[in-house]
């Protein structure tokens, strides 16, 4: 029997269809691994776990979240890159390790744009720029006067090259024109720590995680990076506002996975996970950290991180940034 050309399209169709359906109906049937790039206790910590016992609960499948900190995010996401493309391997992590890594590190052991496959942005949140409440600045203006009288004298705790609390400090050193120097430490919760104990001289931490410091009188908040002031905190001033027109730089967080994986299973893990960012309790917590959800599309965000991409390797190329 002779078949048409339409016949062995549709047929094909419904082969590949079946294919799929399959797919995803087999999708998950094992734990699925979240490597969080940063150590406990920081924004994106707390974020990739909140979305990790949501994706558990609606998926009903064992989902953990794996700490894999260092080299401002990368050492995560190299684990991440050397993954199986089946999508039980995703990874959770802020602006730096997709972005300006590219540019700092020679030898990263990934490429951001070539060895994983966006799948959803989470939320943007910005930060504060705090002192130790026994610091001698009281105001932005008071650390500024500070950092040019005495050049390199004081210090910053910063979660690695690249990360959003280096971009912050960096930016804001080249628009007062001032040499503060930078602390690196594995991530921004030990660094937090030192900037509260008054070992370095200042921080910028994520509103979600400094904020509650600071209505307890742990730290000192001089400034809020983002434009706007902050709904948790509308009595701190932006960095804008105090002199530096236009300082804008937050942290946005994201879920990448390798590369080759199922686009059937991308598109079903943003579909949950947009859904986990419109559940009441979801909407409350970020509120309350001060974050901005996100979520959307994948072509959305591949498109997002590809502007992104572009924006901040250009600015870590223009300050004269040298690859490690």
């Amino acid at each position: 029997m002779k078949l048409s050309l339409r016949s062995i399209v549709t047929a094909f169709a419904l082969v590949l269809m079946g294919l799929v359906q399959s797919v995803l109906a087999a999708y998950p049937e094992k734990t699925i691994r979240i490597i969080v790039v940063y150590p406990s206790g920081g924004m994106t910590d707390v974020l990739g776990r909140l979305i990790g016992q949501k994706l558990s609960e609606r998926l009903g499948q064992s989902v953990v979240v794996e700490n894999r900190a260092g080299m401002a995010g990368s050492i995560g996401v190299r684990a991440g890159a050397m993954a199986e493309a089946d999508g039980y391997t995703l990874v959770f992590s802020g602006v730096g390790s997709f972005t300006v890594n590219a540019v700092i590190y020679k030898d990263l052991g990934y490429d951001p744009m070539k060895d994983f496959e966006p799948v959803i942005p989470v939320a943007a949140v910005p930060n504060l720029l705090v002192v130790a409440p026994s610091s001698p600045y009281k105001t932005l203006a008071e650390l500024i006067d500070a950092a040019r009288a005495q050049p390199g004298m004081l210090t910053y705790g910063s979660s690695g090259i690249g990360a959003s609390p280096y971009l912050s400090a960096e930016l804001l050193k080249s628009m007062a024109k001032v040499d503060i120097r930078e602390i690196t430490y594995k991530g921004g919760a030990p660094a937090l720590l030192d900037v509260l104990a008054g070992r370095v001289s200042m921080g910028f931490d994520a509103v979600g995680t400094s904020s509650a410091r600071v209505k307890a009188g742990q730290l000192r908040a001089l400034g809020v990076t983002s434009i706007k002031r902050v709904a948790p905190m509308p009595e701190i001033p932006t960095i804008a506002e105090q002199g530096y027109p236009g300082f804008d730089v937050g942290a946005w967080y994201g879920i990448w996975t390798r590369s080759g994986t199922s686009p059937e299973i991308i598109n079903k893990l943003n579909a949950e996970v947009n859904a986990i960012l419109k559940l009441p309790e979801v909407v409350e917590r970020m509120n309350a950290m001060g974050a901005e959800i996100m979520g959307g599309s994948v072509e959305a965000f591949a498109s997002y991180h590809r502007s992104e991409f572009e924006k901040w390797t250009t600015f870590m190329k223009n300050a004269g940034i040298k690859p490690q």
